[in-house]
């Protein structure tokens, strides 16, 4: 190898290596804008949530928000697609021998997921009063893929297709709901929404529901 082919392939490999190193630090930068703002909004909502705070909080240039997002409804959709229960919802059939099991523990999982966070329960209840594109988008994507959840579990119903849909739409709907209303109302029902307990009976209702519905 010659000298000059020596210093052209020492080039292109710190050229090459420069880049990783750049795609690695905007990877990095945009998850702590992410989770930045996920925090925020779970402390304090969206009244006082803008670009410069955001940055601050990650600990970085506002101008990446712009860079890697386009803008502040850039960032937070890329939390909602990050943590929306149902834009991550594996739809590859299961692999299961007990499939009352893995649905009634599949609504526990969403369950816990908008129990455990604030920020989602809040980003849910100002979604129903926005038209925003990239909200539309969301929803379009989380029906298609609710859709195709249930064409996958309509298989395994002793309903048919009308009756499971609209029994999970309920299930779905009243899970959504008793999380976003349990952040400042305790009781619903005569359950208490606020606690463990609460959220057990909302379960173990859950399962009689599987039970009726699935072989």
């Amino acid at each position: 190898m010659s000298a000059w082919t020596r210093i052209f392939v020492s080039e292109r490999i710190h050229k090459l290596i420069k880049m990783a190193k750049i795609e690695r630090d905007r990877e990095l930068t945009e998850e702590k804008l992410v989770n930045a703002v996920g925090e925020l909004i779970a402390e304090d909502g969206f009244e006082n949530l803008g670009v410069r705070k955001v940055a601050e909080r990650a600990g970085v240039n506002k101008t990446l928000i712009y860079r890697y997002f386009e803008s502040l409804d850039g960032l937070i959709y890329a939390y909602m697609k990050k943590h929306d229960f149902w834009l991550n919802t594996p739809l590859e059939r299961p692999d299961v021998s007990d499939i009352k099991a893995y649905l009634k523990t599949f609504y526990r999982r969403e369950i816990a997921e908008y129990r455990d966070n604030i920020a989602l329960k809040r980003l849910k209840r100002w979604e129903l009063s926005s038209d925003k594109d990239f909200v539309v988008e969301i929803r379009a994507q989380r029906e298609k893929n609710g859709v195709q959840f249930m064409e996958m579990m309509s298989g395994f119903a002793k309903a048919d297709k009308e009756q499971l849909q609209a029994i999970s739409a309920l299930m779905d709907a009243g899970i959504v709901y008793l999380a976003m209303f349990a952040e400042n109302c305790k009781m619903y029902n005569g359950i208490d929404i606020q606690s463990d307990n609460g959220w057990g009976q909302i379960s173990i209702g859950i399962d009689v529901l599987i039970d009726i519905m699935i072989k």
